[in-house]
C-alpha cells in the first residue's frame, strides 16, 4: 500500500469518480484508475461499488476510510516533525484567505503576529474560496483560510462558525419584524452581492429550494457596500456573522430569524498542504490563528 494510492483512494471517494479526483489531485486519469486497481489488487477486494452515475464505496471501502485519513495524517506528521528541527529565523510566510476574512477577521491577527515576529514579511492574497485552494495547492501559499473546503491533499482545521444571518437596520421603516417565514423574508427589499461567492448560491439556493423569488432590490460587489446600504434603511441583506459581530454587539444591526428555513451554517477554515511540512513560521502563525478564532468565536457568541 502506497501513499499516492491512499491519496487517491481518498480523492475519488470525496469527488466520487476518477475524472474528477484527477482534477483534483492535478493526474491523469489512467493513473487514478491505476492506482486504485493496483490498491484493491493489494488488499483483494473491491473498494467501489461500480455502475451508477458516481462511485460510491464498497463496505470495503467504507471500512479502509477513516484507516486511510490516519495514514495521510501520520504521514504529514512525520514530515513536520522532521521539519520543526529547523529552528525560527527572520523570512516571508505566504498566507491566502477569503475576501471576508481578510476584512474583518486577519487585520487583528497579523498585527499581533507582527508584534511577536517583526523580522517576517507576511504576503497575503486575497479570492474567493476556491482561488484560495488553488493557490495552497500550487504552493504560491503556505496557508489557506477560507469557509469549508476538504480536499484529500490538504489538512484542515476548524476555526468557528460563521453563519449566514439575515441582516435589518434596528430601526427599520417599515418595521420589520424579528422572526418571520422565508415567505414573507421574499417580498422584503433584498440587497445581494457578489455573484461569484458562495454566500450567493447559499441565499439565493434557500430561496430556490422553496419556489420563492426575492425580491432583489440592490446588488453590489462586496460584503462592506451591502452592510453600508442595510445600515442606511435601503433593505435587507443575508451577511456572514463575522462581517457583522460588533455591529450586533453595539445594537445598530439586528439578526433576523426565519422560522421556517434552516439557518445557513458554515464553518472558517485553515488549512495547508499534507505534503509540504509548515515553516515555524507558519506554524506561529497557525497558532495564533486558532488562539484568534477561539476568542473571537467565544466573545461574539
Amino acid at each position: 500500500m502506497e501513499l499516492d494510492q491512499v491519496e487517491t483512494f481518498l480523492a475519488v471517494a470525496t469527488f466520487g469518480g476518477f475524472h474528477r479526483a484527477a482534477e483534483a489531485l492535478r493526474v491523469t486519469q489512467p493513473a487514478v484508475s491505476a492506482r486504485i486497481k493496483a490498491l484493491e489488487q493489494s488488499l483483494g477486494v473491491p473498494l467501489f461499488e461500480r455502475g451508477g452515475p458516481e462511485l460510491v464505496l464498497s463496505p470495503a471501502g467504507r471500512a479502509l476510510r477513516p484507516h486511510a485519513e490516519q495514514l495521510l495524517r501520520a504521514a504529514a506528521l512525520a514530515r513536520q516533525a522532521v521539519h520543526e528541527l529547523r529552528p525560527l529565523t527572520g523570512g516571508a510566510l505566504q498566507v491566502a484567505a477569503g475576501l471576508s476574512i481578510c476584512q474583518y477577521f486577519l487585520p487583528d491577527v497579523l498585527k499581533r503576529f507582527q508584534e511577536a515576529h517583526p523580522k517576517i514579511m507576511v504576503t497575503v492574497r486575497s479570492g474567493h474560496s476556491k482561488e484560495v485552494l488553488e493557490l495552497v495547492l500550487s504552493g504560491e501559499a503556505e496557508i489557506g483560510i477560507a469557509r469549508a473546503l476538504h480536499h484529500p491533499e490538504l489538512e484542515t482545521m476548524s476555526l468557528r462558525d460563521d453563519p449566514l444571518l439575515l441582516i435589518r437596520r434596528t430601526v427599520q421603516k417599515p418595521k420589520v419584524p424579528k422572526r418571520a417565514r422565508l415567505e414573507e423574508v421574499a417580498t422584503w427589499p433584498l440587497i445581494f452581492y457578489d455573484r461569484n461567492s458562495g454566500d450567493w448560491m447559499l441565499s439565493h439556493g434557500m430561496f430556490r429550494r422553496s419556489g420563492l423569488v426575492p425580491n432583489v432590490v440592490l446588488e453590489v460587489e462586496a460584503i462592506e457596500t451591502a452592510k453600508k446600504m442595510v445600515e442606511r434603511g435601503l433593505g435587507l441583506a443575508f451577511l456572514p456573522h463575522l462581517a457583522v459581530a460588533r455591529e450586533l454587539r453595539r445594537g445598530t444591526l439586528m439578526a433576523v430569524e426565519i422560522v421556517d428555513a434552516e439557518p445557513e451554517q458554515r464553518s472558517i477554515d485553515a488549512f495547508h498542504s499534507r505534503h509540504r511540512p509548515l515553516s515555524q513560521t507558519a506554524m506561529a502563525f497557525l497558532n495564533l490563528v486558532r488562539h484568534a478564532a477561539g476568542k473571537g468565536a467565544h466573545a461574539t457568541g
